[in-house]
């Protein structure tokens, strides 16, 4: 038998949240209305256990939680993210969350906090240790080569494709992308280039094919390697490329005459992009060429990253600013001569991804599980929006080192 809601937790929440752009439905059929009379979205309350979590963890960290458990599902995610943007909460203080607490225990007779969601990865050890980054790294990546395949192009380019050039289809935007970053870097045959985060081989292979040069790429992710490798076979180069499972602190190579770094330095860290810049510049020759493609905050005093993010998509990620890295590839003794912004191709990029992976749900909960899927849906367009709203942006910084 389902359980009921009591009077008393609907009127708790109706005194905490005087001001409700949207519905609560609970898992008995009771509602509790919008406040304004047109609710943008309804929030559907499926178990005892979405309210536990977000008490236990208020704010995005408990909400999360309780939607990639399935506690808690919305009718419209879109609506939702366009919602939670415009809307402020009012702040909790120590009585309004025991009153809350205290109902809740009521109405759902829950005394044992839940288990966070499998889907959930707290890293542990020293920030951006060797470790802890591989840890951090195939959280995201090793769910399997094949659930990527479900909404990436053919080249499993997982990196902002480029639209704003004349591209039509994601195919086309993500070549477009490829063949900029080699045209900025005046790639020459027979030249030796390393692709730091190397992903599936995309850039290597295309570099290799299109413009016959020698590509190391590298990765912390093997199914990522076993895929490059096998691109590179397919298309003819695998003699021009190699592809190895390491952190770029572990590199040791003759210099390179170009590097390219495509959707790396959001996984640096602030307190590893001196050190970052650094190591590029060591691995360049005199006179060699460096490309940062990345994502980058552009308000300054925003978090770097969300809890929803930090735990479930991209622990330990922290977009930058363009100008703290600009900072940094200059005090590594590198000249910045280019910048370019692409803010508006990614947001246009995470549309053609959400469209591809909300195409092929059921083979994707197949390879990955519910609890992956629900959070890859909502990352997909958060994502988007962090780009639309003027968030984030994405930027390709061209630096060279002194002949």
């Amino acid at each position: 038998m389902a359980l009921s809601i009591p009077t008393a937790l609907r009127d708790e929440l109706a005194r905490t949240l005087p001001d409700r752009p949207f519905a609560v439905e609970f898992w008995d059929g009771s509602t509790l209305p919008p406040t304004d009379g047109a609710s943008a979205t309804t929030f559907r309350v499926k178990s005892p256990q979405a309210l536990a979590h977000a008490l236990r963890a208020p704010g995005q960290l408990g909400l999360g939680r309780a939607y990639v458990s399935g506690a808690l599902d919305v009718d419209d995610l879109d609506a939702t993210l366009e919602l939670l943007d415009a809307w402020t909460p009012p702040a909790l203080d120590v009585r309004a969350k025991a009153r809350l607490a205290a109902a809740a225990v009521r109405s759902t007779g829950l005394v044992v906090p839940p288990k966070p969601p499998s889907a959930e990865l707290r890293p542990r050890g020293r920030r951006h240790s060797l470790l802890r980054d591989r840890a951090a790294v195939r959280h995201h990546y090793d769910v399997s080569n094949d659930y990527f395949a479900l909404f990436l192009d053919e080249s499993m380019t997982y990196s902002c494709a480029i639209f704003s050039r004349g591209a039509k289809t994601l195919e086309e935007a993500q070549w477009t992308k490829r063949e900029l970053v080699c045209t900025k870097l005046n790639l020459q045959a027979g030249e030796r280039v390393l692709d730091v985060g190397c992903g599936w081989g995309a850039f290597a292979v295309h570099a290799a094919v299109e413009h016959g040069v020698h590509v190391t790429g590298i990765t912390l992710s093997e199914p990522q390697a076993q895929r490059a490798r096998q691109r590179a076979e397919d298309a003819g180069v695998a003699d021009r490329v190699e592809i190895k499972v390491m952190d770029w602190r572990e590199l040791a190579a003759e210099p390179f005459d170009a590097i390219a770094s495509i959707g790396m330095v959001e996984h640096v860290g602030s307190g590893n992009i001196d050190n970052y810049a650094v190591r590029l510049r060591e691995l360049l020759r005199p006179g060699g060429r460096l490309l940062n493609h990345g994502i980058a905050r552009l308000r300054h005093g925003d978090p770097e990253a969300g809890a929803f993010s930090e735990r479930f998509v991209f622990p330990d990620a922290a977009p930058l600013h363009l100008s703290r890295i600009s900072y940094a590839l200059e005090a590594a003794n590198l000249e910045v001569t280019h910048a370019e912004g692409f803010r508006e191709d990614y947001a246009e990029t995470l549309r053609h991804w959400s469209r591809r992976f909300d195409d092929n749900l059921e083979e994707a909960v197949r390879l990955g599980g519910e609890e992956r899927v629900r959070v890859w849906r909502l990352y997909l367009r958060a994502a988007r929006r962090g780009f639309e709203s003027g968030f984030l942006s994405i930027f390709q910084v061209v630096a060279h080192k002194p002949a």
